[in-house]
């Protein structure tokens, strides 16, 4: 009897220890899992993405950023203004440009720029992207940007769409 419940128990730690389940795409690439934000988690989201970025740019030499309520306002719109186009692009669904939206928010500071992604990812590997594109990395680490607005919408579907905007 000690045996049998010895051998299970055991065989219930190894199975602790295997692999998760990870699902291979036609590429032999693991299938990206969905990343679900939590009514919970959200209102963490904006600070992991200041503290990330801020980290990114102490490595640089360039002065921290602190999160700007007009511009995290005017990143959510234009986060959700993207899904209901479904399309990532700059521009609003009325024509505004990221300059329209920021003095719609009540931003007062100088527009640096807008970076703008669709995904399924994190906002930590969505930064990560925007660091080790050409395009994007320079607004992350632009030494005149003071202020930053950072924000998301996340379809049922589970995709998201990111916005951050920076300025000085």
């Amino acid at each position: 009897m000690r045996a049998s419940f010895a051998l299970v128990a055991a065989l219930a730690l190894l199975s602790a220890c295997a692999e998760p389940d990870i699902q291979l795409g036609p590429d032999g690439l693991p299938i990206p899992r969905i990343y679900r934000i939590s009514a919970a988690d959200a209102p963490n989201i904006q600070f992991r993405a200041l503290d990330t970025i801020n980290a990114l740019r102490q490595g640089a030499g360039v002065p921290p950023l602190q999160l700007n309520a007009a511009l995290n306002a005017a990143a959510a719109t234009h986060s959700r203004d993207m899904a209901r186009q479904n399309r990532p692009w700059n521009f609003g669904s009325d024509g505004s440009s990221p300059l329209d939206r920021v003095r719609r928010a009540g931003y007062t500071g100088r527009l640096i720029g807008q970076n703008i992604s669709e995904s399924y990812e994190t906002e930590l590997e969505t930064i990560g992207g925007w660091m080790e594109n050409p395009d994007t990395r320079p607004l992350l680490l632009d030494p005149r940007a003071r202020d930053l607005g950072f924000s998301f919408y996340q379809e049922e579907n589970g995709k998201i769409w990111w916005t951050m905007l920076v300025g000085g």
